[in-house]
C-alpha cells in the first residue's frame, strides 16, 4: 500500500508563490505516474498537473505558464510549484500516483492540503 502525504499548503496573497509537496511510501517511486488535483468548494474535482515516469509533464490551461510540476525519484516525492497565484486558485490539492504510467486511473490519494488565496 502506497501512502502519500502532502505539505506546503497555506494562506498567501494573489500574485504570490507556495510550493507543495507530496511524499510517497514505497520502493517503486521511480515508476509511479503522480498527480496534483484540486477540489474547490462546489466544484468537482480537477487534475492540475500530471507527471509520467519518464518525466514528461502535463498541465491544465488553467495553470498553465504558472505551475509547474516536478519529481524527486532519490526522495520519493512530487512537487507543485505554483507562482502568481490567484484567489480562483483556492481549493483543496491533492497529490495522486498510479502504480504505472499504463494504468488508467490512480490508484492511491494523498489527504489534501488547504491553499487558500486571498485577493
Amino acid at each position: 500500500q502506497v501512502q502519500l502525504v502532502e505539505s506546503g499548503g497555506g494562506l498567501v496573497q494573489a500574485g504570490g508563490s507556495l510550493r507543495l509537496s507530496c511524499a510517497a511510501s514505497g520502493r517503486a517511486f521511480s515508476r509511479y505516474g503522480l498527480g496534483w488535483f484540486r477540489q474547490a468548494p462546489g466544484k468537482r474535482r480537477e487534475l492540475v498537473a500530471h507527471i509520467w515516469s519518464g518525466g514528461s509533464t502535463f498541465h491544465a490551461d488553467s495553470v498553465k505558464g504558472r505551475f509547474t510540476i516536478s519529481r524527486d525519484n532519490a526522495k520519493n516525492t512530487v512537487y507543485l510549484q505554483m507562482n502568481g497565484l490567484k484567489p480562483e486558485d483556492t481549493a483543496v490539492y491533492y497529490c495522486a500516483a498510479k502504480d504505472s504510467d499504463d494504468e488508467r486511473e490512480y490508484n492511491y490519494w494523498g489527504q489534501g492540503t488547504q491553499v487558500t488565496v486571498s485577493s
